[in-house]
């Protein structure tokens, strides 16, 4: 598709709190055993013991133990003074970490009924630090509550559940590492070492956890790099595919005016949508796969029931193509973008919401959190907008170097990346944090047409691109490394799209009038197998 440029110390010793996720405490010639970043963490408590009975080393110091126990036991007196002997960090915040173990204190003590107790330590000890007064007036407000209802409204579970050990936590994390081995340390390291083998393996594409045993590397042929299906069902330019969120449909849309959806099991047809008087340019799922929205150059888009098959609402508000849409996460509300220089949001009753005015516009993303609406347009920008605010303002624009025209989003929200025409021919991922190019992506060709790009892969490891010369450009998302540049396609390849669940599934349209479904060699259709295929659909249609 071609595109213009223009909280007196009362203790509670009772030993009623019990550390549920971390093992149970264990003291020994007066010293306790580290639980939250050892072998202890992992469940290897006879190691672990054994392990510090060989070494004589003990995994912390005896003030690091005592605090410990101190906390799991409800003894805040003495958890006070070993906060004035250990080591904190450098950024602690010291009367924080005492609101929170008096918050805790107060707490105890109302669910016991000790209402008098709890008054004098809301009073004497919580009050002047002066900190949050806002939760200050909180706890006030639980005076008077069942410990039924204590716990419902101030979201914990007690001293005899996990709040105790929620507490040790936040308060260890503000202790020197130096003194108190960080929470789950030893799982964070050989997650880092996880992490880092399969930052070196090009085409990771498993969500399983690699094994530690051996160096960890995924074969090529794990890579949907083989057409496993061809779908002939449009007689022109295919512009626009989209798999639903669930994986199991896979939506197209055509020159031709029609969009289809097919089902993913079988690649039949379920829903061919005729209704547009122009090519339809963009598909647009639903979170929940219950609607899809089709967007057309005859200057309307349509919002249609995927299980009723029915078109539900005509959006004729924006006087041009229009080029693209996107759907806030709790699927209640999306916008359409137009080259009429409108961003417009509706809601489900095909009801303007909200109107943006600005430049002529090719593409939107919401991001996943919901809470930002981007937009790219011809004027080589990238808009930023706030839904969060009841104005929806902009809050940042990004000047790039080129023309864009396609925008994707990684789940997390962090991360986006832009196709740049008009010989730029090159994709740019951007850090949507700090609002700048963090990498290039080149080799495709792109020049006078709309190519669009996706993430993708198990970890959205990969960036994939369609491409002018008939190929499907993918790179590795975190070196930029040009991976794969597949062959089929006899035309411009517009659009990409990866199946959001089964990272060995992708699909392709282009201009030759097909779509592609790619996958691992074991599923792709091979030799003889691809002509009888081929043959077998000519007697069906004929």
């Amino acid at each position: 598709m071609r595109f213009e440029d223009d909280s007196e110390n009362i203790d509670n010793s009772s030993s009623n709190g019990v550390a549920l996720t971390n093992g149970n405490s264990s003291r020994k010639g007066g010293k306790m055993t580290d639980k939250n970043g050892s072998l202890y963490d992992l469940g290897y408590h006879d190691s672990a013991q054994k392990l510090e009975q060989e070494s004589t080393f003990p995994l912390e110091s005896d003030d690091a133990a005592h605090f410990r126990g101190a906390v799991e036991n409800g003894e805040w007196g003495k958890v006070e003074q070993l906060l004035d002997v250990l080591e904190l960090q450098d950024d602690a915040d010291k009367n924080g970490l005492l609101f929170l173990l008096r918050q805790q204190k107060f707490l105890e003590l109302l669910e016991s009924k000790q209402l008098g107790r709890a008054l004098q330590v809301l009073r004497t000890e919580l009050t002047p630090l002066d900190y949050d007064m806002e939760q200050l007036h909180f706890l006030s407000s639980l005076m008077m509550l069942s410990p039924e209802d204590l716990q419902k409204r101030a979201n914990w579970d007690g001293a005899k559940g996990t709040s105790r050990n929620r507490l040790l936590n936040k308060l260890s994390s503000a202790i020197s590492p130096s003194v108190i081995i960080p929470e789950h340390r030893l799982a964070t390291l050989l997650q880092q070492v996880k992490d880092h083998q399969i930052s070196r393996c090009l085409y990771h594409n498993t969500e399983n956890s690699p094994s530690l045993y051996t160096d960890h590397e995924c074969d090529r042929s794990q890579f949907p790099s083989h057409t496993m299906r061809i779908l002939e069902d449009h007689t022109n330019e295919v512009w626009t595919v989209a798999f639903s969120h669930d994986g199991e449909r896979l939506a197209t849309g055509s020159k031709d005016t029609t969009a289809i959806i097919y089902d993913v099991r079988t690649w039949s047809i379920v829903m061919n949508m005729k209704a547009h008087e122009g090519g339809v340019a963009y598909v647009s799922w639903s979170p929940d796969d219950t609607y899809i929205v089709t967007c057309s150059n005859d200057r309307t888009a349509k919002l249609w029931d995927t299980r009723a098959g029915k078109c539900m609402h005509t959006l004729s508000k924006q006087s041009e193509p229009v080029t693209c849409c996107a759907w806030a996460p709790d699927g209640k509300t999306f916008a359409t973008g137009s080259v009429d220089k409108s961003i417009v949001l509706w809601n489900l009753a095909g009801e303007p919401l909200h109107t943006w005015q600005g430049s002529r516009i090719y593409d939107i993303v919401i991001t996943p959190d919901g809470a930002r609406l981007i937009s790219i347009c011809t004027e080589h920008k990238i808009h930023i907008y706030d839904l969060t605010s009841p104005k929806k303002d902009e809050i940042c624009v990004l000047n790039m170097k080129a023309p864009l025209t396609s925008i994707s989003v990684t789940k997390d929200s962090r991360y986006a990346i832009v196709n740049m025409g008009h010989g730029s021919e090159q994709i740019q991922m951007v850090d949507l944090q700090y609002h700048e190019e963090v990498r290039t992506f080149k080799g495709h060709k792109q020049g006078k047409f709309v190519i669009k790009s996706c993430f993708g892969g198990a970890d959205e490891n990969f960036v994939v691109s369609g491409s002018e010369d008939c190929l499907i450009y993918v790179w590795h998302k975190d070196n930029g490394q040009l991976m794969e540049s597949l062959e089929g396609h006899t035309g411009t390849v517009n659009c990409v799209a990866w199946n959001p669940t089964n990272p060995q599934m992708f699909a392709s349209a282009g201009d030759d009038k097909v779509v592609r479904v790619w996958s691992v060699a074991s599923d792709s259709l091979k030799g003889k197998e691809r002509e009888e295929m081929a043959l077998f659909d000519e007697m069906i249609d004929a």
